[in-house]
């Protein structure tokens, strides 16, 4: 998640901040990138994963040549957002709603990677040379 917030820092520095965007954590394992997208509709935007590679890219086909704006300040540029995913954080929905797109991630750790608790038990420790002590001492044992 950290590579994550460090690709979007990084890439906001270098380029233009539109359309704005927050990341959020809503859970222990749950985040959710929540961009303005004022005047796009669902037809407009993609958004795709490739790679570790969460791209949202927004184009706008209605033209405006009818309308003799006074003053535009809704902008309906074409933008391509692109956004590093660290390892096992899948992408599970996206969701528009009142010009909000919403993309909601979720990191999956597979069983084997995830911390496990080690049982500690009493008494003498089982060295692997006691252990080839006994297996010596069954063969030799049975070969008698």
């Amino acid at each position: 998640m950290q590579r994550l917030l460090d690709s979007a820092l990084e890439r906001s520095e270098s380029a233009p901040s539109y359309p704005p965007y927050n990341i959020e954590s809503v859970g222990e394992n749950a985040y959710r990138i929540t961009m303005a997208v004022a005047g796009f509709g669902e037809g407009d935007l993609d958004v795709t994963v490739k790679e570790n590679q969460l791209t949202v890219t927004g184009r706008s086909d209605r033209t405006d040549e009818q309308v003799s704006y006074l003053h535009r300040g809704i902008a309906t540029r074409a933008f391509e957002r692109r956004f590093d995913l660290a390892d096992h954080v899948k992408v599970t929905g996206a969701n528009i709603a009142n010009g909000m797109l919403t993309v909601s991630l979720e990191r999956q750790v597979p069983e084997e990677q995830k911390p496990r608790k080690v049982e500690i038990k009493r008494g003498a420790v089982d060295t692997l040379v006691d252990r080839a002590k006994r297996l010596i001492g069954t063969d030799e044992a049975k070969a008698a």
